[in-house]
C-alpha cells in the first residue's frame, strides 16, 4: 500500500528565511468578483519572514486583508 501511494510523490522544497515566494489566489477573496478565469493564479513576490512547521509566514503588505502564515500548498 504505502509503494503505491508513494509513487507520485515529490520531495518537499527546502524553504530558506530569505527566499521569495509567490502566493497562490486560489482561496483568496476578492473585493469585486471577477470571473474566476480572468483573475491571475499568483500574486507577486514576497520575503518568507518565519518558518513554522509545515507553514510559512510572509512579509505580507497591509492591503492584502489575509493571515500572513500560510500553508506550504498556496506558495510557489
Amino acid at each position: 500500500m504505502t509503494k503505491q501511494a508513494d509513487r507520485e510523490r515529490k520531495e518537499a522544497k527546502k524553504w530558506k528565511k530569505v527566499n521569495k515566494v509567490m502566493l497562490s489566489t486560489k482561496g483568496l477573496v476578492f473585493k469585486e468578483k471577477p470571473a474566476r478565469k480572468l483573475v491571475d493564479q499568483y500574486i507577486s513576490l514576497y520575503i518568507i519572514d518565519k518558518i513554522v512547521s509545515d507553514m510559512i509566514k510572509l512579509q505580507l503588505p497591509t492591503l492584502i486583508r489575509i493571515h500572513s502564515v500560510v500553508n506550504f500548498s498556496w506558495v510557489v
